[in-house]
């Protein structure tokens, strides 16, 4: 089982009996829930494929009800397989809302945001996962292309967070974890307005961060190095192998090593954490 951990910590659940307090502490201290996130409603953007599909089995599996978005794109099939993965969702017992939206567009999105809440009451965690990419030379690249990495990347997460900050700031609590990448901060050849619109991702991250963070609200960011996903399957051999082998661990991240580190950044393990971007690359970015 996913939230099983031999012994080890569950993300899920508060550290256990800690060592005496100094007088002076006036904050709580963690909750001993057996399982923080049972109940709890997770609103997960581009959910119906790869990464996305594995946060919401991943938070499904623990207990919360799992409500994620989609929108169709050009030879991806996007509106079957977030069928496939609602049915999964569902079959696993999980409770389960999938909608069409676009995170461009913030009347989309208030309006989902606005449907989850009218199912389930509230919204707990929200996961900005949906991104997109266009390869190529810089002076290569269209006004209209990089338009469209933006307004997916960093605009899409803005109007996400934007919707659900009443929510957040009404209930004086939430978490938020922002899907970066680790070419934010090492780009390659041929991802200017890839890493570009990480790296601005990044930034809203720590400024979110700051806004909310009196509502005791925690907004993180996991960047992520290459994931073994459907989309791997469309880059070249050799670049794949090249970038395994550039690993300090000598591996790929599976789409589970991913979504664990955000289970984590959204238990009350975590909760001290906050504007912070935890790279998860196997140690590429060491090379």
């Amino acid at each position: 089982m996913p939230f099983s951990h031999g012994g080890q910590l569950n993300p899920w659940k508060a550290a256990g009996a800690a060592s005496a307090a100094p007088a002076t502490l006036t904050q709580p201290k963690p909750t001993t829930t057996a399982d923080a996130a049972a109940g709890k409603v997770t609103i997960i953007t581009g959910g119906a494929t790869g990464l996305g599909r594995t946060i919401a089995m991943e938070f499904g599996r623990a207990g919360a009800k799992v409500a994620f978005c989609w929108y169709e794109m050009d030879g991806r099939e996007v509106e079957a397989n977030a069928l496939l993965t609602e049915t999964t969702l569902t079959a696993s017992g999980i409770d389960v809302y999938a909608a069409r939206c676009d995170v461009r567009d913030r009347k989309q999105v208030d309006r989902f945001v606005a449907d989850v809440v009218e199912r389930f009451g509230t919204v707990n965690y929200l996961i900005n996962n949906a991104g997109i990419a266009h390869d190529g030379a810089l002076w290569r690249l269209t006004p209209a292309v990089w338009d469209a990495v933006m307004d997916t990347n960093v605009t899409g997460a803005f109007n996400c967070l934007a919707a659900c900050a009443a929510i957040f700031r009404e209930q004086h609590s939430g978490k938020v974890v922002n899907v970066s990448a680790h070419q934010a901060q090492r780009p390659g050849f041929g991802v200017s307005s890839y890493a570009a619109s990480k790296a601005a991702l990044e930034g809203l991250t720590r400024a979110a961060a700051v806004d909310f963070g009196p509502s005791n609200v925690n907004v993180n960011a996991v960047a992520p190095g290459f994931i073994h996903t459907e989309r791997l399957d469309l880059l070249p051999r050799d670049l794949i192998e090249r970038t395994r082998k550039r690993a300090v661990l000598g591996r790929l991240a599976e789409p589970e090593d991913i979504a664990k580190v955000i289970a984590f950044l959204c238990s009350e393990a975590a909760r001290h954490i906050t504007g912070q971007t935890i790279v998860v690359d196997g140690g590429l970015s060491l090379e």
